[in-house]
């Protein structure tokens, strides 16, 4: 008998290639996660131009001050920021914000609120600048990734007080190697580590308060 021809034909051999690519793209993107693609920093920095139109909405409805200085619960008192109450200062926004969707960064493993009823300190991907009370403080921080890392240290939920001495980086869990900021005059920028030093150190104040989820 004929031993039997097992070597593969040329078309058998471009199948499997095609299948194995198709495999791959499917696969590394699970394997590597969203932080390497640099369109879902993209879409992050769009998300924050949403939230910097919402911020425009509240302030002009209210004072002219952003919601960290005019938010009051249901008695009318001020609430002070603590490590329980991030959520609210999106929250009062649901308005301009329209969907929490966009309060998650797509880099980001955390998952979106329902709605805005359902809305906690974990739907968040971002945190609140304290001390931004409008447009007018056009140098501080508004909002922007919470991966933040000071002093060597990964930055835990609460509120973080920041000097111009301390050392301010991104942890690299959301984006690689940067990350996004919304500064109070409704500017959104992708930026470096070195670059977040140096915002932080030309904020225009010495304490930078920041509300981290």
């Amino acid at each position: 008998m004929n031993k039997r021809n097992l070597a593969l034909t040329l078309i058998e051999v471009m199948v499997t290639i095609i299948a194995l690519a198709v495999i791959a793209a499917l696969v590394l993107p699970i394997l590597i996660g969203p932080t390497y693609h640099p369109a879902a920093r993209i879409r992050c920095a769009s998300n924050l131009k949403q939230i910097a139109m919402a911020f425009r909405t509240w302030e002009s409805d209210n004072n002219n001050h952003y919601p960290m200085h005019g938010f009051t619960n249901q008695l009318g008192v001020m609430e002070f920021p603590n490590a329980s109450n991030i959520f609210r200062y999106f929250q009062v926004m649901s308005n301009g914000l329209i969907n929490p969707k966009i309060l998650i960064c797509p880099a980001d493993s955390r998952s979106a609120a329902a709605n805005f009823n359902e809305l906690s300190n974990t739907n968040l991907s971002y945190f609140i600048g304290l001390d931004a009370a409008d447009e007018s403080d056009t140098n501080m921080l508004l909002t922007g990734d919470r991966n933040l890392v000071v002093d060597g240290v990964a930055v835990k939920a609460g509120v973080l007080t920041l000097l111009t001495t301390n050392r301010i980086v991104w942890s690299g869990t959301i984006h690689k190697e940067g990350g996004n900021v919304l500064m109070a005059d409704g500017s959104v920028q992708m930026v470096t580590d070195s670059n977040l030093q140096s915002l932080l150190a030309n904020s225009g104040t010495n304490v930078n308060r920041l509300a981290v989820p």
